[in-house]
């Protein structure tokens, strides 16, 4: 896989116009030729082997070392003009803070010390506003040392001023330090599956660590550091019933005393990210759609546009919430635009997965087997990157789209690779992916005979399935594929059973 080519892919295409005609401003007339000749071949629809594009190149004679020289020079034309752009698109950026910075530094340097300290005060009030507690550190020690000068500012206030703001970034560099030592030990959970819940201990012993047990949330930026440490561990346990309420309180109090400026716009966007997912997961579909539309309007409203990390995740959401409010078609629109464009391999293979169950929920099975076909990875690389349950579930939705599609041998074999997995990792029973083998025995039964699901006794075989979780907690991929097995036994349309089930989790009130 070629990086630079896939780091290009990203661009929109008015973005790919834009650098274009950077690149050509930017080189003489020959070596802008051969910029923009590496730039469009690594643009093209197929993928060019080292080989093949050194053949495009130098037709006359290959020539490595100019190739390789050739790519050095692309990627400093990509950070230049990202950077031009980050700065023209935000002027909150960090980078201005930096340009401020190194416009100080030029005019001490070259002795025009007045300029310079109304420079260095312009980027203390920027870095302050905005709360880049890391720059406005940096700006401070630049005012200590240039603090003889007879325009510098009062030592002692600069002082005090670098003492309090160095309290605030150690504080935040705390958290970013536990917040991502929780999220890579949460990934080896989930590599894991639910074997690794224990994570409780985890978190406390980081937080301890780290001196974040009691901190306040005194500030957007931490408070979403802080909602993404508890958020990491309600992904574990699944106790969004607890989290849901917890993260919006923090959120509106946040909202009502403080407020959130445009520097804090990421932190905002984070937090309702955070409450519509939590909605999700505790069926509150309608509730998590109006933050996401709160969501949409903070994402379109500002400078820099929508942040691409952001735009797959909040599609994901969206169509998953109108799969529960009978908005299914929806859902399939969104989510075949989204793999129009450029994605992460985590968000390739979300989103496949994703459309699968969607059309498989309209009954568009050949379609479903489709997309889940061109995941085209195998299932150790998925587990390293998505976790065995995320395996778990592909198999399962390629073992029902081939019983459906009148394939009971192909449903038969992924169905036994699927038993195969849960003994050889967990044991004999399962460990804690018991209740899989107990689903898979009574697919096998519909496998053998296919009457077998409208058979007395059946029906109450598959309401008494032992459940991972309460089922108010339980994932949402989990429940649907219990409700197929639900609705075969009951001779009723899989999406009106499971679109019951969702809203209403007494198993009581499905006939």
């Amino acid at each position: 896989m070629d990086d630079l080519r896939t780091t290009l892919a990203t661009f929109s295409p008015d973005d790919r116009k834009d650098f274009a005609r950077f690149i050509q401003r930017q080189r003489r007339k020959q070596k802008g030729r051969m910029d923009s000749r590496l730039y469009e071949l690594l643009l093209h629809q197929k993928e060019y082997s080292t080989e093949e594009l050194l053949e495009r190149l130098y037709p006359e004679e290959p020539n490595a070392t100019a190739y390789y020289a050739l790519r050095k020079r692309l990627m400093r034309h990509l950070t230049d003009f990202l950077l031009l752009r980050q700065r023209q698109q935000d002027p909150t950026a960090a980078s201005s803070v930096r340009g401020l910075l190194t416009m100080a530094q030029y005019l001490f340097e070259v002795g025009v010390p007045r300029l310079a300290w109304s420079t260095l005060r312009k980027a203390e009030k920027l870095a302050g506003s905005h709360e880049q507690y890391e720059l406005l550190n940096t700006v401070y020690n630049h005012q200590i040392a240039q603090a003889g000068s007879k325009h510098a500012d009062e030592l002692e206030d600069i002082i005090r001023k670098r003492h309090l703001n160095k309290k605030y970034a150690d504080e935040e560099e705390r958290a970013n330090i536990a917040d991502s030592l929780i999220r890579q030990r949460l990934r080896a959970a989930r590599v894991k599956g639910r074997a690794g819940e224990s994570f409780d201990a985890i978190l406390q012993e980081v937080l301890r660590e780290y001196d974040l047990q009691e901190a306040f949330a005194r500030r957007p930026s931490l408070l979403f550091r802080l909602m993404s440490i508890a958020r990491s561990a309600m992904l574990v346990r699944r106790d969004f019933l607890s989290f849901a309420p917890f993260v919006m309180r923090c959120y509106h109090i946040m909202e009502k005393r403080h407020g959130f400026q445009p520097a804090h716009r990421d932190a905002q966007m984070g937090l309702l990210y955070m409450i519509a997912h939590a909605l999700y997961r505790t069926r509150r579909f309608r509730e998590s759609v109006e933050y996401l539309e709160r969501l949409r309007e903070l994402m379109d409203g500002g400078a820099r546009g929508r942040p691409m990390g952001l735009v797959p995740k909040y599609t994901f959401l969206l169509a998953a919430n109108y799969a529960f409010l009978r908005r299914n078609a929806e859902s399939i629109k969104l989510m075949e635009e989204v793999l129009r464009t450029p994605l992460a391999p985590r968000e390739q293979l979300t989103a496949r997965l994703g459309l699968g169950f969607h059309y498989f929920a309209e009954g568009q099975y050949h379609k479903t087997n489709q997309v889940l076909q061109a995941i085209g990875r195998s299932d150790h690389w998925c587990e390293q990157e998505m976790g065995v349950e995320w395996v778990v579930n592909r198999n399962m939705g390629e073992m029902l789209v081939q019983l459906e599609m009148g394939n009971p041998d192909l449903a038969l074999n992924r169905l036994r690779a699927i038993e195969r997995l849960m003994r050889e990792r967990f044991g004999p029973d399962g460990g804690p992916y018991a209740t899989v083998l107990v689903y898979l025995s009574l697919v096998r039964e519909i496998i053998d005979d296919p009457a077998a699901a409208r058979r007395p006794g059946f029906a109450e075989r598959v309401t008494n399935v032992p459940a991972f979780a309460p089922l108010e907690q339980e994932d949402l991929q989990a429940v649907s594929f219990y409700c197929w097995l639900r609705a075969r036994s009951m001779g009723r349309p899989y999406y009106e059973v499971l679109l019951e089930i969702a809203n209403a989790p007494d198993l009581a009130t499905i006939s």
